[in-house]
């Protein structure tokens, strides 16, 4: 029973000082203004309307799973486009595509809508993207 407490209490110890480390970590370096929080308001508003595709909506049917998997592909093997670009949401819902979510530049959208497009076909996309350069 011994050891079962001394390692129960090495566990305990050793949380403690991760804890402590993590708030550390945690802290704004000195002398520097914390960032301020990121504003989403507009785009929580808009995917909280009824009307607007959401992940959570997307087919269980093969036939969308399959769409949404090989656009998902189709960008992942483009390793030019950005790590933003790479996570896009896309939401198929009986062939219909919704592309939502930023990417760095005009190129990168123009590139994931056409990818989208390849697979899905003309007229059956619909952007939401965001172009959101590097600050």
């Amino acid at each position: 029973m011994k050891p079962f407490r001394t390692a129960v209490r090495s566990l305990l110890i050793a949380t403690l000082l991760l804890g402590s480390w993590t708030l550390v970590l945690a802290q704004e370096p000195a002398g520097q203004p914390a960032s301020p929080p990121a504003d989403n308001t507009k785009v929580n508003e808009r995917d909280r309307s009824p009307n607007e595709a959401t992940a959570d909506q997307q087919k269980e049917n093969r036939s969308d799973r399959d769409i949404t998997q090989q656009i998902r592909q189709a960008i992942m093997k483009d390793k030019s486009l950005s790590t933003y670009a790479h996570n896009v949401k896309i939401i198929t819902q009986n062939g219909q595509v919704t592309l939502k979510g930023p990417v760095r530049s005009e190129d990168e959208k123009t590139a994931v809508e056409a990818k989208a497009t390849e697979v899905a076909g003309e007229n059956k996309v619909t952007s939401e993207l965001d172009i959101k350069p590097k600050n």
